[in-house]
């Protein structure tokens, strides 16, 4: 198989971190993470989110985009734990649904997202774990990190909503959808078997399909 970078997609909670790492150790991929060094107006965009939004995913999004750069040259095959895309289709997205980013900003913010998102090397595929609220208040619990007890559901739900989105109108690159309500690929091996083996024969396959996939 020739080098490969795959993203893997999803709501917090979904099980993104989980896949990566399994994907890492059973193909040989290198697995790239949420980035580490943290952000200088995070402090300031929690005190005062309107005010510091447009500082902070800017931040965000130029963060990613060196990482993205980065992993493109990596000479092995990748696997990365969320991308890019998310941060400004997802996340932002909803900080200017919220009311929290103005139009002026979400302007700029989506100009500069659409050129980079052009002129990056796109993903050789996309993997999508869909997972209901249910789902992810489950995972979410059973992780045990304090500061995402405090969720509320609508948030889930309206990024949930975000991501659908996205999924459906993305065509930069292949997309592989995991039912991840129905498939646990942390408890039953049967099911990581079956996810290893859609997403190999997906990756072996060269033909250039831009419509999602469904397992």
């Amino acid at each position: 198989m020739s080098r490969k970078y795959v993203v893997v997609a999803g709501n917090i909670g979904a099980g993104k971190s989980t896949l990566v790492n399994l994907l890492a150790e059973h193909l040989g991929f290198i697995a790239y993470f949420e980035p580490v060094q943290e952000n200088p107006f995070l402090k300031d965009f929690y005190a005062d989110m309107p005010r510091w939004a447009f500082q902070s995913q800017l931040f965000f999004l130029s963060h990613r985009a060196t990482m993205h750069r980065n992993l493109s040259i990596d000479p092995h095959s990748v696997v990365q734990d969320r991308s890019l895309y998310e941060d400004a289709e997802v996340f932002a997205k909803n900080l200017y649904r919220q009311g929290i980013l103005e139009p002026r900003e979400w302007n700029v913010y989506q100009s500069l997202y659409a050129t980079l998102a052009e002129i990056l090397p796109h993903p050789s595929l996309v993997i999508y774990i869909r997972a209901s609220v249910q789902t992810l208040r489950s995972r979410i619990a059973q992780r045990g990190r304090d500061f995402e007890t405090s969720i509320p559901d609508s948030y889930l739900v309206g990024l949930n909503e975000l991501y659908e989105e996205w999924i459906s109108s993305f065509t930069l690159s292949p997309i592989l959808t995991i039912p991840g309500d129905s498939l646990d690929f942390v408890a039953e091996s049967r099911d990581l078997q079956i996810i290893l083996r859609t997403i190999t024969k997906r990756l072996e396959d060269d033909q250039p399909y831009l419509f999602p996939f469904e397992m």
